[in-house]
């Protein structure tokens, strides 16, 4: 979730499907000028959140299932003329989406459609703010701050980032709850009048019923954050997913190890925070700071 264009930065398209109690297969189809085709396949299940068990009839949750992608998700992320991306849920039916014309990664996808159904959203970032209460110009500043991204590139990035915070704004929004590390609201991104800017409107997303953020102060020693940036989605039928984001790409994760070591990183970080209110007192502080 740094400079990435995923979640935080950014978050991509598998989604909660009503019904799907069998494990759901993404099948990515990519196609090449000769016309010839490589499938990766990926396995994701649901999970019972209330248990942290796999939902009655998955056959998923194996790791094996998850990484079965593992050796041709390269080729995935290398393949631009990638046309369709199919979702088969056994016993349900097809879920099909033409991902010809959409501007966000290949791999992120997945992730956005999970994003948009939460009804939850707990997030965690230690170098940034996340992607979801970013203004333009300091996710500007994000994107296109290292110089490793095209200029062209930083533009449809942004403008998918910033679509994406409609989900704050709509009347049926989740509950978001970020936790953000202090050395975020103090790294210059952009520079003090962006910063200013960002913490201002920070302040303002932190008035709104739905929206709770926490700050680690920086006072606070090793903790479960330093590890790194992550994002927990509940879907209206408890089922819980993971995001974990890298140098290279974002991971969506469903295995129940996986989420409940992401849930326990989550309990650690929370626990290590200032309370709402405080933080955004702390956030207004250090706005100040920024002249």
């Amino acid at each position: 979730m740094c400079s990435t264009p995923g979640a935080g930065g950014g978050c991509g398209g598998g989604g909660f499907l009503p019904g799907t109690h069998g494990s759901v297969r993404i099948r990515s189809a990519i196609h090449g000028a000769t016309g010839a085709g490589l499938t990766c396949a990926a396995w994701l299940s649901p999970f019972d959140s209330a248990g942290g068990r796999p939902a009655p009839g998955a056959r998923g949750g194996r790791r094996r299932d998850r990484r079965a992608y593992a050796s041709t998700g390269r080729a995935v992320l290398c393949g631009e003329t990638l046309s369709r991306v199919t979702i088969q849920i056994q016993g349900v039916g097809v879920w099909s989406a033409d991902t010809s014309r959409r501007r966000e990664p290949i791999w992120f996808r997945p992730w956005q459609e999970i994003e948009r159904e939460a009804v939850s959203l707990r997030w965690y970032e230690s170098m940034v703010l996340p992607g979801l209460l970013q203004t333009e110009a300091y996710a500007r500043a994000v994107l296109g701050g290292t110089g490793l991204i095209a200029l062209g590139d930083v533009e449809r990035h942004l403008a998918t980032r910033l679509a994406r915070q409609d989900i704050l704004r709509r009347d049926d929004p989740p509950q978001f709850t970020a936790v953000v590390d202090e050395a975020v609201l103090r790294r210059p991104v952009g520079g003090p009048e962006t910063m200013r800017g960002q913490l201002h409107a920070l302040v303002a997303a932190c008035g709104q019923p739905h929206v709770r953020v926490h700050v680690v102060p920086s006072r606070v020693g090793a903790y479960a954050g330093l590890n790194g940036p992550f994002v927990i989605a509940a879907s209206v039928d408890h089922r819980l997913a993971g995001y974990l984001d890298n140098q290279l790409q974002g991971q969506v994760v469903s295995d129940p190890d996986d989420i409940a070591a992401i849930l326990g990183a989550w309990e650690n970080v929370r626990g290590e925070a200032l309370s709402h209110w405080q933080s955004v007192d702390l956030i207004t502080e250090v706005a100040q700071t920024w002249t």
